[in-house]
């Protein structure tokens, strides 16, 4: 059996890489901390067909006589923080070079990474291969640029960010490492000039947003310091901008932390490292809202024609998830390796030993979703700009009707239900929706103006109107349909032949309203029997059922101008 020896392994990134590899039968994993005890707890509750077996091991100890009695074949350092490693942070990697053990770490440090090819020249020499920052960043960022790039004569930016969900567990480690450059600069490469910006105070907004799935909500990212920053500037020689940033949720939390990289950028404090615990356990009291996490990756280019291209990969993990796929690179690595696929001899960050496909397949195996978008015109029809790629895989009555232009109508009927009471009726009167009815006769009438949809519904004589338009700002990624006072920000999700618009935001005058307030909302469109078919249901808590309708359209007229396609409905 293989002896993999996990350092750090039954803590954050360690505990989650074992999880990963404990059902290979011909692994040994060697399990170590500096708590024997607490290693031997973690092999008792993991069960797999891998031999585990706990081990205490200090890395600031006399490194070589440990490695020698352990006898690994590959070493995995998943404890961290490698930015303050000491002023020998290549012990271990020495070590393992000495005794011909091969190596591979999950460094998120620039630094650290980058100096790793110092050992390049003795790595070789032993035979052994030595790869380090084998994480999300920088080999997970790299694989995603080549996915994007592949047609592209070079790669000129880069932009990328992590959104971790508010409830996955993240260790003290991680924040260590993150006090410890808060507020700093870093260098990094923007507009084909070395400069410098300050991490976790150089932000950008960014929404993720699969095509065709359930949104994250917008979020600030922050600059942070990773591999990337050095490495893909190397791999990619005409990359003008390099950006990499994280987006924590809470957002007061995030605020906060920026709010303290301030003092140490305006030299009030050295670091915040003091302040690494209290930012672990405020994490851990400060959580709400969806458990849900994501990544992306924003390339720019030139193709070999000289076209400007651009693209961006947009990555959600659901729940508990997306905590491993920091861990998922190694993984792949060491399964690799006990299929006799050896990755070559000497010293480098991982990004050429791990590809695109290596991270699909396990994707594949939990509920982690990507997709990869692309701008488009403002003249192509709305549903089709919103939903990028996905909208391709709408029913044929769904796309013909929302890839109309100009002006066009529809016809169809309609089953109706309205609730009692007369805050019902009042609600029903300021939205002019119609009154309960069987097979009511529908004519709806869309217009396209300045890229926006008028949508007019006639429902056996009531009429009522919207607006609908591509959301900006806290409904970016959205559709936003206006009715009167009240806009709301709908998510376009494609499920099993269903085109979904789900509640994601609200506001009323212009100011951002809690979903909580808002009427529950459950709408979708279809396709069955070849006709556009159609439910919408408003409910509000304490009052039920607002209003309820259903039914089908055919179209019935369609007139389009050239210099205003739309995508009506």
């Amino acid at each position: 059996m293989t002896r993999v020896l996990i350092l750090g392994g039954y803590g954050t990134f360690g505990g989650r890489l074992a999880r990963l590899l404990a059902d290979d039968a011909r692994l040994t994993l060697l399990i170590a901390g500096r708590s024997y005890a607490a290693a031997e707890d973690f092999c008792a509750g993991l069960r797999g067909a891998a031999n585990l077996e706990p081990l205490a091991f200090d890395r600031n100890g006399y490194v070589l006589a440990q490695l020698r009695e352990t006898t690994p074949e590959v070493v995995i350092d998943a404890s961290g923080p490698f930015q303050i490693y000491g002023d020998d942070p290549y012990a271990v990697v020495k070590a393992c070079i000495t005794l011909r053990i091969h190596y591979v770490d999950l460094a998120d440090a620039s630094g650290f990474v980058s100096g790793i090819a110092t050992c390049d020249a003795e790595a070789r020499a032993h035979d052994v291969f030595v790869l380090s920052g084998v994480s999300s960043f920088p080999v997970l960022t790299a694989a995603v640029v080549r996915e994007l790039s592949a047609d592209m004569a070079q790669v000129e930016t880069v932009t990328a960010g992590v959104a971790p969900s508010p409830f996955a567990e993240i260790g003290l480690n991680v924040f260590r490492a993150i006090a410890n450059y808060a507020g700093k600069p870093l260098a990094i490469l923007r507009d084909g000039r070395k400069t410098t910006a300050y991490a976790i105070l150089d932000s950008k907004p960014f929404t993720i947003a699969p095509p065709g799935l359930l949104p994250l909500l917008p979020r600030r990212f922050t600059l942070v310091d990773v591999p990337d920053l050095t490495v893909l500037p190397v791999l990619f020689p005409a990359l003008q901008t390099i950006w990499v940033g994280a987006g924590m949720v809470p957002a007061i939390l995030h605020r906060a932390l920026s709010m303290l990289a301030w003092l140490v950028r305006l030299r009030l404090l050295r670091s915040l490292e003091p302040f690494a615990d209290w930012m672990h356990r405020s994490r851990r009291w400060l959580r709400w809202g969806e458990h849900r996490g994501g990544m992306f990756v924003a390339v720019t280019g030139t193709a070999a024609d000289d076209s400007r291209v651009a693209r961006e990969w947009h990555m959600i993990a659901e729940a508990d998830d997306g905590p491993f796929i920091p861990s998922m690179a190694a993984a792949a690595l060491v399964r690799r390796f006990l299929d006799g696929d050896r990755p070559a001899a000497g010293a480098r960050a991982g990004t050429d030993d791990v590809k695109f496909a290596d991270y699909a397949a396990q994707f594949a195996q939990r509920r982690i979703f990507t997709g990869v978008r692309e701008p488009a015109a403002q003249s192509s029809p709305l549903y089709r700009r919103i939903l990028g790629s996905a909208y391709e895989t709408l029913p044929d009555p769904v796309r013909r009707l929302h890839d109309l232009e100009g002006e066009s109508v529809a016809e169809g009927r309609a089953t109706i239900g309205r609730g009692d009471g007369w805050i019902v009726r009042r609600i029903a009167t300021t939205f002019g929706f119609p009154p309960a009815g069987d097979d009511v006769p529908v004519i709806v009438e869309f217009r396209r103006e300045n890229g926006r949809e008028v949508w007019r519904r006639n429902f056996g004589g009531q009429v009522f109107s919207s607006v609908q338009e591509e959301g900006q700002a806290l409904f970016d990624r959205l559709l936003c349909e206006r009715f009167g006072p009240c806009a709301f920000g709908l998510a376009l999700v494609v499920d099993d032949g269903h085109l979904r618009l789900i509640l994601r935001r609200w506001s009323l005058y212009g100011f951002a309203m809690p979903v909580r307030l808002a009427p529950a909302c459950a709408a979708y469109e279809s396709g069955e029997g070849g006709r556009f078919r159609f439910f919408v249901e408003l409910r509000y808590r304490f009052i039920g059922l607002i209003v309820r309708y259903q039914g089908w359209l055919e179209l019935r007229r369609e007139s389009g101008t050239a210099s205003d396609s739309g995508a009506p409905k």
